[in-house]
């Protein structure tokens, strides 16, 4: 039986201090849940203050991005050996706004994936259509593009997690029903297990886009959702472990 995982990913919000009492509070707020995995991931400027915060409780950090060398002249990079120097058991790769703004593409994905696991991080690979791709039907062919590239070469899948999140959920408000996201959801372990096989089985896939305490519930409740990657709604205590509360009552 694959086990929750709730992330809340808090992008460019929250000074040190911020940072300090959120992780503190979420802390407190989650160390009676059981049989999942929580995991925060601040800007780096607060990576090193909120590991010492969570020191010693059921809550793991993670990064929002990393690059794929160890080190280099690399001005403004990141590498996956600072980041587990620091504290960090997972990393976020290939998010929407990084593939938007920042223009990455499938190949970088790939190469970032295969580092995290090289150095002993687990990666967080995310995929998801815009607006657009979804209104021409080409949903499945971007998601299967996007999942066989970022995979390429991947033998260790079973230290994968996989997050579907569709663009044009991401900050808006809208929500994917459930059964579209469920939807999306069977058919990347439909690919995983044409990849691997049934370790397929194994792996937890995770929806973002939106996720607030008040509809995650009947997403969870779908059998191929397996947790939740989470924006806005972990930049607030009770919002983060409000999802956390209803994830971790039904799976």
């Amino acid at each position: 039986m694959r086990k929750w995982i709730v992330a809340g990913n808090w992008k460019m919000h929250n000074n040190i201090a911020e940072s300090i009492a959120l992780a503190k509070a979420i802390k407190e707020g989650a160390s009676d849940f059981k049989g999942g995995t929580i995991v925060l991931a601040p800007p780096f400027t607060a990576l090193f203050s909120v590991s010492e915060a969570i020191k010693g409780s059921n809550v793991l950090l993670a990064a929002q991005n990393m690059y794929y060398e160890d080190k280099g002249a690399f001005t403004g990079e990141i590498s996956p050996v600072m980041l587990k120097d620091i504290g960090c058991s997972y990393v976020i790769i290939g998010h929407s706004e990084r593939r938007k703004y920042f223009h990455e593409q499938d190949n970088d994905v790939n190469l970032k994936v295969k580092k995290a696991l090289t150095v002993g991080l687990t990666p967080i690979m995310c995929v998801g259509e815009t607006d657009e791709e979804r209104e021409k039907g080409v949903t499945q062919d971007v998601v299967d593009k996007q999942v066989r590239q970022g995979l390429s070469s991947v033998d260790k899948i079973d230290d994968v997690v996989i997050a579907y999140e569709p663009v044009w959920a991401i900050g808006t408000g809208k929500v994917a029903t459930p059964a579209q996201a469920q939807d999306v959801h069977a058919f990347i372990r439909g690919i995983l297990k044409d990849l691997y096989g049934s370790t397929a089985n194994d792996i937890r896939i995770l929806y973002g886009g939106s996720v607030t305490k008040d509809n995650i519930g009947d997403l969870i409740a779908m059998e191929d959702i397996d947790g939740a990657l989470v924006g806005g709604a972990s930049l607030k205590a009770d919002g983060f472990l409000g999802i956390i509360e209803n994830i971790s009552g039904k799976k």
